[in-house]
């Protein structure tokens, strides 16, 4: 693969523990980064974007092969992650950091993003809130917040918010699943 077939896109869906681990198994990412994007401050703090002080959301950087994942089976799984039709609430989570997030950093990105969008608003009473805006600069977040599913295997956040999301995305997506 060369570096041009790479592509990044950050979404964010909530809180970024559950999305790291989400979009790193499927088929294809290389790699996911929890940070924090679509704000205003420079080099935000987890505590700052917490304390609603940055306008920053919680969102996963995802670099991945285009030629082994689409575009489309990311939002699909994003979509499917989470609540798209709340604002500012995932769950037991909620503020504007855990906010439903698209920053796209190509044309492309935009376009299958609103056209994927208006599919699923169509004949729904409930309508989509989720943002599409292009990426201006995503900072990453500390290290404790890197991998943490993987880190804190067995901790009570781990067993019952993300383990369970986990088994029903293994089951409804094994196709696009490493180690199915």
């Amino acid at each position: 693969m060369t570096l041009n077939e790479k592509e990044t896109i950050v979404l964010g869906g909530g809180c970024f523990w559950c999305t790291e681990v989400i979009f790193a198994s499927l088929k294809g990412v290389l790699s996911v980064t929890s940070g924090y994007a679509g704000g205003t401050k420079t080099n935000p703090t987890y505590e700052e974007v917490s304390g609603h002080q940055t306008g920053h959301a919680e969102v996963v950087k995802i670099d991945y092969d285009p030629q082994i994942i689409a575009l489309g089976d990311i939002l699909t799984v994003f979509f499917v992650s989470h609540d798209p039709t709340t604002l500012n609430h995932q769950g037991h989570d909620v503020g504007t950091q855990y906010r439903s997030i698209i920053l796209y950093t190509t044309e492309e990105q935009k376009i299958v993003a609103q056209e994927y969008i208006t599919k699923l608003d169509a004949g729904e009473e409930k309508k989509i809130v989720t943002q599409i805006k292009p990426l201006q600069t995503f900072y990453p977040a500390e290290a404790e917040h890197q991998e943490y599913y993987a880190k804190n295997l067995g901790s009570p956040y781990c067993d019952i918010i993300i383990s369970p999301k986990m088994e029903k995305l293994k089951a409804r997506f094994h196709a696009i699943m490493k180690n199915t």
